[in-house]
């Protein structure tokens, strides 16, 4: 088995899907690397260290051409317009693992699936406890949520924490997190060891004790949230109704609040509105909003993503791929979790099988021998739905 790393080509992606530390183990399971050069070097993984662990350096054409898996953080599915020279790369021989993006970019799946490539997301990775540690989107949300307090502290004109000097005394920030998933939990984690004031609240109340537990305060809005939680742990989409009771609560929240943290996603659908412009106009000159939920618009209302933009004297930031900022840990985890789920997807022989009547190879499975497989493609896609698992296959 061959086993392929190409370089990211998205602009700003500065993570490689393996790094030189898992080199060793993958070659001593019976398989090939093969790492474009320069793959490594903007997650401070240099040639010369895939070289001393095992890996062979090549080019772009040769990964392409030699590899049975390609490992990578976008897939070419998720790359946009920068993906496209890869889909036509691509063949029956190819698994390709990776984020791709399958609800946002259907089409291009659709593409994969024609070139005969079976493509495993790692966004549908199920959140079960045999594949936690294949969640590579939890591992991306705890950084992301880590770095989005220190992008607002960076930017708040004030201190975080509560100092008493000589010269008086000052008052901690009040940071507030809306969305207490993976990023979330970190976000009020770290804002509390920086010493801010925390106020936190989610859609589903079964989150109040992590909340707390964490020296938050949980937000109590009067909402009925029986039916907030989806599938898979993640917060369930709502209708216009509800996001509207709940910015009418959440206004005064917000109004006393230096720095609010959005997180609210919801996996293949516009992020909710959760903050209006007059909200943002109610916030104290100076705060800070920094929305992690950019990418599918964002839940503040004068989101702009991957911008920071001032309006009513706020600072808004619209990021949208945090974890590459700390390319060094975020290349680290990623590999982990890449690693985790080749070893799950492997034989002892070394040989790679897919099953898709095994519970986490199902959910992951995006595209195989010319198929789009995952249902909620294939309903986007306008595909009828495929017969019932069968017996797995050796590729």
């Amino acid at each position: 088995m061959v086993i392929g790393v190409p370089r990211e080509l998205v602009p700003g992606e500065d993570r490689v899907a393996l790094v030189p530390a898992s080199v060793a183990p993958l070659i001593k399971s019976g398989a090939a690397v093969l790492v474009e050069q320069g793959a490594g070097v903007r997650a401070g993984c240099p040639d010369d260290a895939y070289a001393a662990a095992g890996a062979t350096l090549v080019s772009r054409d040769q990964v392409f051409a030699q590899a049975d898996i390609l490992l990578q953080v976008r897939t070419a599915a998720a790359a946009g317009t920068y993906g496209a020279a890869d889909v036509e790369r691509l063949s029956s021989r190819h698994t390709v693992i990776g984020f791709a993006d399958p609800l946002g970019a259907p089409e291009t799946a659709r593409a994969m699936a024609a070139r005969g490539a079976t493509v495993i997301s790692m966004e549908l990775i199920p959140r079960i406890t045999r594949a936690q540690s294949m969640d590579a989107l939890s591992s991306m949300a705890n950084i992301a949520g880590y770095k989005a307090v220190l992008l607002a502290a960076a930017t708040l004109p004030r201190m975080f924490p509560m100092m008493m000097t000589a010269a008086g005394t000052i008052s901690p920030a009040r940071v507030f997190v809306i969305g207490a998933g993976v990023a979330g939990l970190q976000a009020i984690a770290t804002a509390k060891r920086l010493g801010a004031k925390i106020e936190a609240y989610d859609v589903r109340a079964a989150v109040k004790e992590q909340i707390e537990s964490l020296g938050a305060k949980f937000v109590e809005l009067p909402l009925d949230t029986a039916a907030a939680e989806g599938q898979g742990g993640y917060a369930a989409a709502q209708d216009e109704s509800f996001y509207r009771r709940q910015r009418e609560t959440m206004a005064r929240v917000v109004a006393h609040s230096d720095v609010v943290i959005t997180t609210a996603a919801i996996p293949g659908k516009k992020s909710p509105v959760l903050i209006t412009a007059d909200m943002v106009a109610s916030m104290p000159p100076g705060s800070v909003i920094v929305d992690l939920a950019a990418e599918r618009g964002g839940n503040c209302e004068l989101t702009v993503a991957d911008e920071t933009i001032v309006a009513h004297g706020v600072t808004i930031h619209g990021p949208t791929n945090l974890p590459a900022t700390v390319p060094f840990h975020a290349s680290q985890l990623y590999a982990k979790n890449l690693t985790t789920l080749l070893a799950h997807l492997r034989t002892k022989q070394g040989d790679l099988v897919i099953d898709p009547a095994d519970e986490i190879t199902r959910e992951v499975l995006v595209t195989h021998k010319g198929e789009v497989i995952a249902p909620r493609l294939r309903e986007q896609l306008g595909l009828a739905p495929l017969p019932a698992p069968v017996a797995a296959a050796a590729v």
